[in-house]
């Protein structure tokens, strides 16, 4: 009785070991390897612009955690690519700042994410990733003419913020009711100095003095008519203001 339960038992055991060594025995004693992600469909669908065949060859491999790093940064990069070029900006956004934490070397795709955010009107972050892909690779062209773009617009918009609500003049001199009236509303300072900046700007662009001569009349004509027609019944002064720069400017705006 004890030698068939000793029995039972080694038999038992060698069960146990068989059933554990299976799996090590297609491969020779060794572990299963680990099958590798394959990113090529999801490269070649972005390539060719093919959004159907592009989302679930490139999610497979962005999604799949045993993608390996330098995969899945080329992977992201084409799908953000792919996405910009859709006008799916937020999306585009995401996946290049995935791969920039991934990489944050990469200089391209600071330039592409700063494209990216001019885009949604975020100026300030557009300018700091232009910056930064500059600091990354200081002859980076695109990243060059973008931050030397933006940095511009800045400093105009800067510009305009410094001077709004503020006419032509010099409102502590201001005698004249209408110079008065001009100063006391922002709207009317604003069209008053774009008046002023519209007829600079005729003038300069006259083929001859006798011209420019002739065009200052005419802006002279209008302060005088401006002056003498300001607080008559039926007198509109920013629709008189209105009518001026547009003739300036022309049909078309400029």
């Amino acid at each position: 009785m004890h030698f068939q339960k000793l029995l039972h038992l080694s038999g038992a055991v060698g069960l146990s070991a068989l059933s554990l060594g299976a799996p090590r025995a297609a491969t020779g004693g060794e572990p299963a390897a680990v099958v590798q992600v394959d990113v090529a469909a999801c490269l070649s669908a972005t390539a060719a612009d093919d959004m159907e065949k592009a989302g679930p060859a490139c999610a497979a491999v962005v999604d799949n955690e045993k993608t390996a790093k330098p995969d899945l940064i080329k992977a992201l990069i084409a799908r953000g690519a792919l996405l910009a070029r859709h006008d799916q900006i937020d999306r585009a956004v995401a996946d290049d700042s995935r791969a920039l934490l991934l990489d944050p070397t990469l200089a391209d795709v600071f330039n592409a994410r700063g494209e990216l955010w001019l885009k949604k009107g975020d100026k300030p972050k557009a300018v700091q990733d232009f910056g930064t892909a500059l600091r990354i690779d200081p002859n980076h062209e695109k990243a060059k003419a973008n931050h030397k773009a933006i940095a511009r617009e800045l400093e105009r918009i800067g510009a305009q913020m410094a001077v709004a609500g503020k006419p032509s003049f010099n409102c502590t001199g201001a005698r004249r009711p209408v110079e008065k009236a001009i100063c006391a509303n922002r709207e009317l300072a604003d069209l008053d100095r774009e008046v002023y900046a519209a007829n600079a700007r005729v003038l300069r662009e006259a083929r001859n003095e006798g011209e420019a001569r002739t065009l200052q009349r005419e802006q002279d004509d209008f302060i005088a008519r401006r002056n003498a027609g300001f607080g008559r019944p039926g007198y509109d002064l920013k629709e008189a203001m209105q009518d001026r720069l547009q003739k300036l400017n022309g049909v078309d705006g400029y």
